[in-house]
């Protein structure tokens, strides 16, 4: 059976486009697009079957990404979502991963990545694509890759604010430290999870169970 793909994005060449590229890819079938979050749950009501992973664009008419992902999470928790954006802005990704999607895929990214991702959402449940970059991982110590994690008091607190919409400053702010003391939670944080990014280390952390979705 063919895993089933939803897609919700105003820019109806690319959904077009896209929809031909999935379709193309073994295992894989579009069955809906949406022009605007509210289209996709709309069209997602009316469905016998529900879609196995959503594409959800983060910027959109009617109805944004980060409101149709709370609404699809609160009534469908079962279907994976992964957020769609072309612009890399790690606050308004961590948005998108806070009220439940499993996933950022930038726009430009390479057919192979996609479906690569594709699959890995459907059956692993999440997709990050630091975790995934084979060239970085090599410079990364072995030491901090197991599930037993070693983290601080202070590391966990950075943890949460990072996976929020605050600033790095303001997060040194917040927690009454100097931003270079919040910057060596950071590289630590990137090397204990093994990512490169502040979108790779949210990711991390909610797979890993040490930030939690909003319900």
């Amino acid at each position: 059976m063919k895993i089933k793909i939803a897609i919700a994005d105003d820019h109806q060449l690319f959904v077009k486009s896209l929809s031909i590229l999935i379709n193309s890819l073994s295992n894989f079938e579009v069955v809906a697009e949406a022009l605007n979050g509210r289209e996709l749950i709309d069209k997602i009501s009316f469905m016998k079957f529900l879609p196995d992973v959503l594409l959800i664009d983060v910027q959109m008419p009617v109805m944004d990404g980060v409101t149709a992902a709370t609404e699809i999470t609160e009534k469908y928790p079962e279907i994976k979502m992964a957020a769609l954006s072309s612009i890399d802005d790690d606050i308004t990704v961590i948005n998108m991963i806070r009220v439940g999607c499993c996933a950022y895929l930038l726009k430009d990214m390479h057919p192979i990545e996609l479906e690569k991702a594709l699959i890995e959402i459907h059956h692993e449940g999440y997709y990050n694509a630091d975790a995934s970059n084979i060239n970085y991982r090599r410079l990364i110590k072995k030491a901090y890759q197991n599930d037993n994690l070693l983290i601080s008091s202070n590391e966990n607190a950075f943890l949460q604010l990072a996976c929020s919409d605050l600033t790095y400053k303001q997060i040194a702010d917040k927690m009454h430290l100097a931003e270079r003391t919040i910057d060596g939670y950071r590289e630590v944080l990137f090397q204990k999870l093994n990512v490169h990014s502040r979108v790779g280390m949210a990711l991390e952390a909610v797979k890993r169970g040490i930030v939690l979705l909003k319900k």
